[in-house]
């Protein structure tokens, strides 16, 4: 009896020790899904045409933007004069509005920039819908099919390229089902033969 319940103790404390280890190893793949979705948010992230921010100038309704979508120029008007939006990140862009508005409008502007919608992302080739897709944080090549309707019964999991927005070759590269993709990324599935 008392052998019994021995290997019944160590066989619970094997269970919670295998429990805490899976734990473990989805807590670090989850946590590495939300490091990649938090590098496209933090100041690494660079704005393109298309996405759409707010602007905020504290006391300042009249300088400030809701819902503005970065035109292709990446120009926004204010009172001092236009600023260049492209390829800044939301605290360069902060700082850039801020210096504008320094002493000609006002003495220690306090400016805040966020996200609002991210521009899109496109997927074309043996997708049920091919086009543009909103991208969302965390977005991945599995993610942006499933936005897509789903693969063709004539697609291939192992032909999917990408083309980052970034690239300024536009070169192809392949990726797997579980790649990253980032706004302004071209997805292209192709057809399998067998």
């Amino acid at each position: 009896m008392f052998e019994l319940r021995r290997c019944l103790q160590m066989l619970l404390v094997l269970f919670g020790l295998m429990l805490g280890l899976w734990a473990s190893v989805t807590n670090a793949a989850d946590l590495s899904d939300r490091a990649e979705s938090a590098a496209i948010d933090s100041k690494g992230y660079r704005l393109g045409t298309g996405d759409v921010i707010n602007i905020s100038v504290y006391g300042e309704d009249d300088l400030s933007r809701q819902n503005y979508r970065l035109p292709d120029s990446g120009l926004i008007t204010f009172p001092f004069g236009e600023v260049r939006a492209l390829g800044l990140s939301l605290i360069e862009l902060e700082s850039r509005i801020a210096d504008g508005l320094r002493g000609g409008y006002l003495i220690n502007p306090r400016v805040s920039v966020s996200m609002e919608a991210y521009r899109p992302f496109f997927i074309n080739g043996q997708v049920s819908t091919p086009g543009a897709y909103p991208y969302q944080p965390g977005m991945s090549v599995r993610k942006a099919v499933a936005l897509a309707g789903g693969l063709k019964e004539r697609a291939s999991e192992s032909k999917i390229f990408l083309i980052k927005e970034t690239d300024s070759e536009h070169k192809q590269t392949k990726i797997s089902m579980d790649g990253p993709v980032f706004p302004g990324d071209t997805i292209t599935v192709e057809e399998s033969f067998f």
